[in-house]
């Protein structure tokens, strides 16, 4: 397996953002402003969260592709958020655990063959309709970390058990009653089988979606593919836990897939450590090296949260320290769940990047955020220095504002903006001060 070059290298190569468009955050505003607040930020990959695959949007997409940011459809394996839209018969999908769970995800079954095949034509409509650049299928995994334990545990619905007498003869192994001479941890050889039969179960899944019959590569030859698996700093067994755990094998997966890259996400064992260091992803070598080691010539990139519970939002000073130790370690690339829910959003103040000239008598001014639609329409926050330029209007959007004006001068000039705030009523967590563009802040507008 060479390394990732061309044109799928642009989607391969680079600092990379999670985005969810359905956040209030990215709504009622233009995509333009959108890919423009992203690509101003540093970021040119962006992973678009295709949270319901019926709700896409092109106009975004071609936005970012227009700003030279590639984009990727993260798809989920395991499940849905929604089943909007899905056929009457979804509920014989659905994946049964230990014991019953309502925490708002619907887990499907990889031993269903209608889902599989569902869930394939699903992800190929996907690239067929929209220009994107990549597809990964994120969160391949049966759940959960310590799952046996805590009841969370899965498949162990009648697909599963039928398949696994199928391939092995076996009942699988009993997980409640610890009085059976069946119990996983008495009965050594069949529960080893049934480790391997969900290894090779997620893998099976995954190679489906992107290599099988009208999969993701034969509908989009083009398409940069990449495989997801988790990391975890749980101590020298991690590598082996996660396997058994949750059906994991990062080395075999990639040989079966053969992607253009593999991103490693951080387990949430990791992510919802309060004090958590930017450069914990050193610990996940072991997982890297077993990758290496049968694949060295792989891209890789590695996956953080940056803010998903309150209490292990991460500063935009933690962020750079992730990105500097990533980019020692030789990852290709590495991005974070998801933009707008970073602690940079709660404490930046926002400020002008950029301004341009729309034509003779319009500029756009670009902020490194969104911006409150109503201390930025108003004129009097705008001034220009040395320059006779008189305000006639000012649409607000998004992170940009649209200046019109009577008439711009020919040279270079600056515009300074003061007063205007942020967003925090369409933030994760609304509670937070707004914040106001530091006074006397001045961006320059080029000449002509």
């Amino acid at each position: 397996m060479g390394t990732t070059s061309g044109a799928k290298g642009t989607a391969v190569f680079g600092p990379s953002i999670q985005v969810d468009p359905l956040f209030p955050y990215y709504r009622n505003r233009s995509c333009e402003s959108i890919a423009d607040e992203i690509a101003n930020a540093g970021y040119n990959i962006v992973h678009y969260f295709v949270v319901n695959e019926n709700i896409v949007n092109r106009e975004l997409i071609e936005a970012f592709r227009r700003k030279g940011v590639a984009v990727w459809a993260m798809v989920l394996g395991n499940g849905t958020f929604s089943t909007e839209h899905y056929p009457p018969d979804w509920p014989e999908w659905r994946m049964e655990l230990l014991k019953e769970t309502n925490d708002g995800f619907t887990r499907l079954s990889y031993f269903c063959d209608r889902y599989v095949e569902w869930k394939k034509a699903s992800v190929a409509r996907l690239l067929r309709e929209y220009p994107f650049d990549g597809i990964e299928i994120a969160e391949p995994y049966f759940p959960e970390w310590g799952g046996i334990e805590r009841g969370i545990y899965g498949d162990v619905g009648p697909r599963a058990r039928q398949k696994f007498k199928d391939a092995f003869g076996l009942d699988i192994p009993e997980f409640r009653d610890r009085k059976s001479p069946n119990y996983y941890r008495k009965n050594a050889d069949t529960y080893n089988k049934w480790i391997q039969f969900r290894v090779n179960a997620v893998n099976d899944f995954i190679n489906e979606m992107i290599n099988g019959k009208g999969g993701a590569r034969a509908v989009r030859p083009d398409i940069a593919v990449a495989t997801w698996s988790l990391a975890v700093d749980a101590g020298p067994d991690s590598v082996r836990l996660l396997r058994e755990y949750q059906g994991l094998d990062a080395p075999s997966m990639i040989s079966k897939v053969r992607p253009d890259i593999h991103c490693l996400q951080t387990h949430w064992p990791d992510w919802i450590k309060r004090r958590l260091p930017p450069d914990y992803i050193v610990k996940y070598r072991p997982f890297t090296d077993g990758i290496r080691a049968v694949h060295p010539r792989l891209p890789l990139a590695v996956q953080a949260d940056i803010g998903s519970a309150r209490k292990m939002i991460r500063s935009g000073a933690w962020l750079r320290g992730f990105k500097q130790t990533a980019e020692r370690l030789g990852y290709a690339s590495w991005t974070a769940y998801e933009y707008h829910i970073g602690g940079y959003m709660y404490e930046q103040a926002p400020f002008p990047k950029r301004a341009v000239r729309v034509d003779s008598k319009r500029l756009a001014v670009s902020f490194n955020k969104r911006i409150d639609e109503r201390t930025a329409a108003q004129a009097q926050n705008y001034s220009f220095p040395d320059s006779a330029v008189t305000v006639r209007g000012i649409i607000a959007d998004g992170n940009r504002v649209i200046i019109e004006t009577e008439g711009l001068p020919a040279h270079a000039f600056e515009i300074e903006c003061r007063n205007i705030l942020d967003t925090p009523s369409l933030w994760l967590y609304k509670d937070f001060p707004p914040n106001a563009v530091p006074s006397g802040f001045r961006v320059t507008v080029p000449e002509m």
